[in-house]
């Protein structure tokens, strides 16, 4: 069902045109949100007078809406509701609940009532898979969905899913559950802006050398050491106006979450340690990449960013300090895993379709703007921020020589207590499923998806593997963002790689024709598979298809499509025949 055509009175946008008047396009993405959040879409002429207000051609402006699965350029309700059918949720019986949904609606997936009140969608990875199955109605999130609780999710009566702390010892998640995340008088009272203190107290050279002690490596995937980059941008330039600090938010790969549970349940320590960055580095610029998929985590880090401001901890002259200044910006994205990649990043945050450039130059000398930044995961820099307010001596006396500290492990799929574990380097694949709760009804485990949808199968031979990036590597796994994703011996591996396939093939950005057409073959081959249709020679054709995706794509969406599929071939080479 779709909705009439609507007449479109361009008189409720003058208020938000005037104020961006004179803004430049990296105010497009926010400019955007607000316009549809008035219409439920971005009509052809709203569009227009966007492009006009931050003179942008029109043709960009359409190439933007088009790029991103959450701006729509065709008549939608202002409500969506959004279900994920992805691996966790799919396993945990997503496809049930999305035709009981369709059943109350009387909408299939992307159909909208004929009210125009209300737009029904299926989609990848919503970064919730510990309460899968999971969903979002309007901006409100749900989990553990059942067909017989679909009702209450619909009137907006399900109750929200909860974050709690698992495992230990809890540096890192030591606040949350503890401290209410929209208050900072709560915050400070639980150590916050200690580390900060702590900071200004040494110059930027003496702080760069002491996070350099600390062995901490990017825990977003890329496992670069945060001193390093640090030191690099720091010596790229002496104007700290042409400098950035940039935190990647954009986490969408199926079973990473973490991100999100420190975003949500400790927003203060996420500016904190952006803060503290800016002084290292010489920065006075701030930038949140977040993702549109996380309403919960946007709402708390406005707060946060407000809050601070308030408080003198952003601004010009932080603490007292002449010339510490440094200023924050949050910016939604609008449903493209693609931006996950931090070249891709710059340029959505710049006004412009998030595709990946080409490295060299990097970051460090020529990021955001063309300018020097300093790009982070967000565990990255509140692991930091733990360990300034602990000191070297505790946060080293955790985890291993080559992997200090403690790290934060995504546990969903089947086992007990999935969630946000965070526990010292060292302990073992089977340590951290037994810590879970083990796998329920007495199941034995089948496979074990390490690092994420862009990660690599082990089987229960590998499962007494300590979690450390020395042991990761020798084992021939990524660590990745902490993802272990539990399959037993019932779970359906031929359906979870066309499902890993699927989603691929949906985010590539298309820029770059082996990543464009790869992702495409390898879903094409799969779905063939799945069906019963296997033809002679398709399990070669995969593992070509991955090689050369591997050797030839642009940036790490493409290098990383195939590796969890092609990882399960050499494990169950019965799984493609």
């Amino acid at each position: 069902m779709t909705t009439a055509v609507q007449t479109i009175d361009l008189t409720l946008l003058t208020p938000l045109l005037e104020k961006y008047n004179g803004r430049k396009r990296e105010a497009l993405l926010p400019l955007l949100h607000q316009a549809q959040d008035i219409y439920g879409w971005l009509p052809p002429e709203v569009q227009e007078a966007i492009g006009k207000t931050l003179r942008v051609p029109l043709a960009d402006i359409h190439g933007v809406v088009a790029f991103y699965s959450m701006f729509y350029s065709q008549p939608t309700a202002r409500h969506v509701i959004r279900v994920c059918e992805d691996l966790a949720c799919s396993q945990a019986g997503s496809h049930a609940v999305i035709q009981a949904i369709e059943g109350k609606l009387g909408l299939e997936p992307g159909e909208t009532s004929e009210d125009g009140r209300l737009t029904f969608e299926t989609v990848p990875c919503l970064g919730m898979c510990e309460h899968a199955p999971c969903a979002l109605n309007g901006e409100r999130p749900a989990g553990s969905l059942a067909v017989d609780n679909v009702p209450a999710f619909l009137d907006g009566t399900h109750p929200e899913p909860l974050a709690r702390p698992r495992g230990g010892p809890f540096i890192k998640l030591k606040r949350i559950g503890k401290i209410d995340p929209m208050s900072l008088a709560e915050y400070e009272a639980a150590g916050g802006y200690k580390g900060l203190r702590q900071a200004v107290a040494q110059t930027p050279e003496a702080l760069i050398e002491t996070v350099d002690s600390f062995g901490i490596l990017g825990r977003g995937g890329a496992m670069f050491p945060l001193g390093r980059k640090w030191f690099f941008t720091r010596g790229a330039s002496d104007d700290p106006r042409q400098k950035h600090i940039v935190v990647n938010a954009d986490e969408s790969e199926p079973g990473t979450f973490k991100d999100r549970c420190l975003m949500e349940e400790d927003p203060f320590a996420l500016i904190e340690a952006m803060t503290v960055a800016a002084y290292a580095v010489g920065a006075e610029n701030g930038w949140i990449f977040l993702r549109g998929e996380y309403p919960r985590a946007h709402t708390r880090l406005h707060n946060a960013v407000d809050r601070a401001y308030e408080a003198g901890y952003l601004g010009k002259n932080i603490l007292g300090k002449p010339g510490f200044n440094f200023t924050v910006h949050v910016r939604l994205g609008a449903g493209a895993y693609i931006c996950g990649e931090e070249t891709a990043l710059f340029e959505a945050i710049e006004g412009k379709r998030g595709f990946p450039r080409i490295k060299p130059p990097f970051p460090t000398t020529h990021g955001l703007f063309g300018q020097p930044t300093s790009v982070n995961n967000v565990e990255t820099l509140v692991a930091m921020l733990a360990a300034l307010s602990v000191g070297e001596a505790e946060w080293t006396e955790h985890g291993t020589e080559k992997s200090p500290g403690t790290k934060l492990f995504c546990l969903s799929g089947n086992v007990a207590d999935p969630g946000v574990y965070e526990v010292p380097f060292g302990l073992t694949v089977r340590q951290m499923i037994e810590l879970a709760g083990g796998v329920p009804g007495g199941h034995a485990v089948q496979a074990v998806l390490m690092g994420g949808a862009a990660g690599a199968f082990i089987g229960p031979d590998k499962l007494d593997t300590p979690l450390t990036y020395e042991d990761a590597r020798a084992a021939g796994f990524p660590l990745g963002s902490g993802v272990i994703m539990v399959f037993d011996e019932t779970a359906d591996l031929q359906q979870h790689l066309f499902e890993l396939a699927h989603f691929f093939a949906h985010e590539s950005c298309g820029k770059c024709f082996p990543c464009q057409i790869g992702t495409q073959r390898q879903l094409e081959i799969l779905n063939r598979i799945h069906q019963g249709e296997a033809q002679p020679g398709d399990r070669q054709l995969l593992l070509d298809v991955g090689f050369t995706m591997t050797q030839t794509s642009l940036c790490g969406l493409g290098q990383t499509a195939a590796s969890a599929i092609m990882s399960a071939i050499g494990l169950w080479p019965e799984l493609v025949e």
